[in-house]
């Protein structure tokens, strides 16, 4: 992730009462279940129920990972909403299938369905937005979104959203294939029902990304972009009385952020799922550690200013911009990520220190709670990070203890909620989805 400055709010005194608040809240976080408070409860800056979104990856089927797999690992009754990733954006400006076997064409045995059936010859829907549908039948209160784009189909957004013609075109043709239910090579209306909205995940605007074209333009453009999907979904509810949803997977980044026009997409979307991740990672190969998604500023961390990164930074940043609290939700990593080669340094701990150059890597959250090492935690950043002396492995990520205490912050501070990526990197028991369900819906 690009470098984050940190905002004037963001100041010697500020960290050390940051510190003493991610303080208060591990030391009121039990070891077993744990049970949330009233305060701030809810998907805006009142009452109600925090928004707990997981991302389902399209692919992960090829490594075992079923929708199936949310219920036998009791991850279900805590979300509130399933995004899947992601619809492709084609060269032609249009919403399409990035993989159609994964999508809606391979057959699931009765071993691997939510419902317990095989699926049968000539049945006019198949594969993963099938087994939505199946989830959506045994948990009716779940919404389910289509996420488009992220970093490998966010290539042609500029171009699309350049014109009216070409955002009309494109928001047309995602709601006819993934609200009325029209896909390729299928009856008229086989996948209707699923959706109840889009996360739209253009990485990013007014930056290259993944390579990807951009310029100025961006700016005015993405913020059309969300009115015509606002208009639109609007239109397609109407009849029904049914609000679809539209959410907006933005960056943490100051320098990203400041080419969106935040007060003006905050009046069409329903809240930001702000990426506050990816802090720290691979792109530094040499280091120093460092953690990749802090909650709050350890005021230690040898990184120059406009590399010095906090979750707690990215929401003031936001609410500094024209954003309400309640439109915020927060972004949690089920990976790591990994340096090789570290020295242990003073502390003999690893942390802030260099490491062997090219050996970064993004494991799992289950691979990191099996791999050797120490585990250590840092009260003033609200994170864990573990160091194995011994092959000089370090890794940065999340726990049930830290995404506790982000749930608690979220509740405390009055946000919307979080969404994970992704579920198939949490351990088989949904330790991580537990933890912060229950801090930040006592369930």
């Amino acid at each position: 992730m690009p470098a984050i400055r940190r905002t004037s709010a963001r100041r010697a005194g500020l960290a050390a009462a940051a510190a003493a608040c991610a303080l208060s809240l591990l030391g009121a976080a039990p070891t077993g279940a744990v049970a949330a408070s009233p305060e701030h409860a809810g998907g805006g800056q009142g009452g109600g129920q925090k928004e707990l979104t997981g991302y389902f990856t399209q692919w992960g089927i090829y490594s075992g990972f079923m929708e199936k797999n949310l219920v036998t690992s009791g991850e279900m009754k805590h979300l509130t909403e399933l995004d899947y990733g992601f619809s492709a954006v084609s060269a032609d400006g249009l919403c399409s299938s990035g993989d159609s076997w994964a999508d809606y064409q391979r057959p699931f045995s009765a071993a691997e369905s939510v419902n317990g059936q095989a699926d049968q010859p000539g049945q006019a829907l198949l594969g993963n937005l099938n087994q939505l549908r199946e989830l959506k039948a045994a948990y009716p209160k779940l919404k389910i979104v289509m996420s488009i784009g992220g970093w490998s189909w966010s290539g042609h957004f500029s171009q699309l959203a350049a014109t009216a013609d070409g955002r009309q075109k494109f928001v047309a043709s995602c709601l006819d294939q993934y609200v009325t239910g029209n896909l390729p090579g299928l009856p008229a209306g086989a996948a209707a029902g699923i959706f109840d909205g889009f996360a739209v995940d253009w990485e990013y605007p007014g930056e290259p990304g993944n390579g990807n074209p951009y310029g100025p333009q961006d700016t005015p453009d993405y913020t059309a972009l969300m009115q015509e999907f606002r208009h639109q979904l609007d239109q397609a509810g109407r009849p029904a009385g049914k609000h679809y949803l539209l959410t907006a997977n933005t960056s943490a980044n100051p320098d990203f952020a400041a080419k969106l026009e935040l007060p003006k997409l905050a009046r069409v979307v329903d809240w930001f799922n702000v990426m506050t991740f990816d802090y720290h990672g691979s792109w530094e190969p040499a280091g120093p550690t460092d953690f990749a998604s802090a909650l709050f500023q350890d005021p230690r961390d040898p990184n120059p200013a406009d590399k010095q990164y906090s979750v707690d930074q990215a929401v003031r940043y936001y609410e500094s911009h024209g954003v309400r609290a309640g439109q915020i939700g927060l972004a949690i990593p089920y990976y790591a990520h990994e340096w090789t080669g570290v020295t242990a340094g003073p502390n003999g701990d690893g942390l802030f220190q260099s490491a062997a150059a090219g050996a970064a890597t993004t494991p799992d959250y289950k691979q990191v709670v099996a791999a050797p090492g120490k585990t250590y935690w840092d009260p003033l950043a609200a994170e864990p990070y573990k160091y194995d002396a011994a092959s000089g492995d370090f890794y940065t990520y999340d726990s049930p203890a830290s995404v506790w205490i982000k749930g608690q912050y979220i509740r405390r501070q009055g946000l919307r909620g979080t969404f994970v990526w992704s579920m198939d990197e949490d351990t088989a028991d949904g330790s991580l989805t537990a933890a912060l369900g229950q801090s930040l819906n006592g369930r």
